[in-house]
Parts: structure tokens; sequence; C-alpha cells
């Protein structure tokens, strides 16, 4: 409860400071309004080709990008203002200020920022498209479906911390990391499209070795009835495997952390 409280006012702080500068969140929403509107070229394209790669429909893929634009509007409201800056807090010791706070400093850099006008457009599309899918694909509005779905949108989202947060911790051992953060955002856009198009390979590695589908891939394939129990029961696993990951690396991290006053 403590840290529910604690977050509460990071997004309210976060949400005044936006509004202090309503230019700024309005370009920024703008700008992501952009970005949202090239992730629809996918579905103009799915649409006027009609076509249907490895068994699913225009219709049904419509559902899993906007599960992905729906997750990818929490990460970039949630995690990415947050995890973005941990390599400039280490470059520049700034990690210093949140070492020395009471409460504990992973959840302080991981969660001080929230960025709402980042989040709205991806909210709004991802919605859409997910509604509009379910109703064409003729899927039955059960609470099983509805209440599947969510968890495994829930499951995705929590997955995304520790997939973005494992990467950029190797900002500890390296000065410059821009080229990591490129990377795990290429890589984040890699799924932006249903996982069944690629070969089992690719497949495999994205659930069990980096499990970046089973953030937005789960919860569609849970309602078109396509989800292997095999892969449900990771899905339950994966979080608290690759949670733990993440905290060895960050105690490790801290150890090779020099602060400003050595």
């Amino acid at each position: 409860m403590k840290y529910l409280s604690l977050y509460g006012h990071f997004v309210k702080n976060s949400l005044i400071a936006q509004m202090e500068f309503k230019t700024n969140f309005i370009i920024a929403m703008c700008t992501e309004v952009a970005f949202v509107f090239a992730k629809s070229l996918y579905v103009i394209v799915l649409f006027t080709a009609g076509l249907t790669i490895n068994g699913l429909t225009p219709e049904q893929m419509l559902m899993f990008i906007g599960s992905y634009t729906l997750i990818t509007g929490i990460m970039d409201s949630v995690y990415y203002p947050n995890i973005a800056s941990i390599p400039e807090y280490v470059r520049m010791a700034e990690l210093d200020m949140y070492l020395t706070k009471p409460v504990n400093s992973l959840f302080m850099i991981s969660f001080r920022k929230f960025d709402l006008g980042l989040g709205i457009p991806n909210y709004a599309a991802g919605i859409t498209m997910i509604v509009i899918s379910w109703v064409k694909c003729g899927v039955p509005f059960t609470a099983w479906n509805i209440l599947g779905y969510l968890f495994f949108t829930i499951i995705g989202c929590i997955l995304t911390y520790p997939v973005l947060l494992i990467p950029v911790l190797v900002s500890f051992w390296t000065i410059k990391s821009d080229s990591l953060m490129d990377s795990i955002w290429a890589l984040w856009d890699f799924n932006n499209m249903p996982m069944t198009i690629y070969n089992r390979t690719v497949q495999l590695a994205g659930v069990f070795i980096i499990p970046i589908f089973i953030i937005t891939n789960f919860a569609p394939m849970f309602v078109f009835k396509i989800l292997p129990l095999s892969y449900i029961l990771y899905a339950l696993a994966a979080i608290p495997i690759f949670f733990g990951i993440a905290l060895f690396i960050w105690k490790r991290a801290l150890r090779r952390y020099s602060s400003a006053s050595c």
C-alpha cells in the first residue's frame, strides 16, 4: 500500500508538470498520433491485400496489432520515460539521489515519471482495433474470453518491465548505451505483427529466450483458441523468472556503480 500510494503521487506530480507545459504535452501527443498512423498502415495493407497468413485472416491479425498498440501505450506512459533515463543517471552519477532515499531505489528510478501524452493515442487506437477485430471475427463476448484476454494482457504489461530493464542495466558496464537503446526499441517494434508469421525458430526464441511475443501475442491467441497449454504455463513462470534475472543483474550493477562522491 505504501508503494501504491507513492506511485499515485508520482503520477499526480507528472500530470501536474505536464499540464504546466501544455504545448509540450500537445506536441508529444501529436507526435505519437503520427506514429500510430504509421502503424495503421499495416492494417490498411492487410485489408487491401486480403491475405491469410498461416491461417490468420486480416480481421484476426487486427487484434494482434491492436494489442501491440495498446501495450505500446502503456509502455510509453509507464516504462519508457523511466527506463530510457537510467543510462543517463549512471553516466552522470545522478543515481546517488535515488540511492539515498528511504525507498527502494529500483522502484524510484523505474516509476518516478509518467507520460500520459505518449499513451493516449495508443490507448484509443489499440482499443478501437481490438473491438473491431472482436466483432468482425464473431468472437463471443463471454466472461471467459474477456477475462482471459485481460489476464494475458496484464501478464504482458508486467513482463514488459523486466524485458526492457535487463538490457538497459548493461549501461552500468558501458559508457554509452545509445546503440543498445536503439536495439531495444527495434526489438519492441519487431513484435507489431502476429508471431505466427515467423518461422518456428523465431517463435520459440521470442517466447522462451526473449519473451517479447508473450507480451502482445498471448491475449489474442487465447481469444482465438490457438494458445497452447505449454505457452500458458510458461507465461505464468516467465514473470518470476525474468524478474529474478532483472533483480540479480540490478544488484550486481549497483556493486559496479561509482557514485559522484567516489
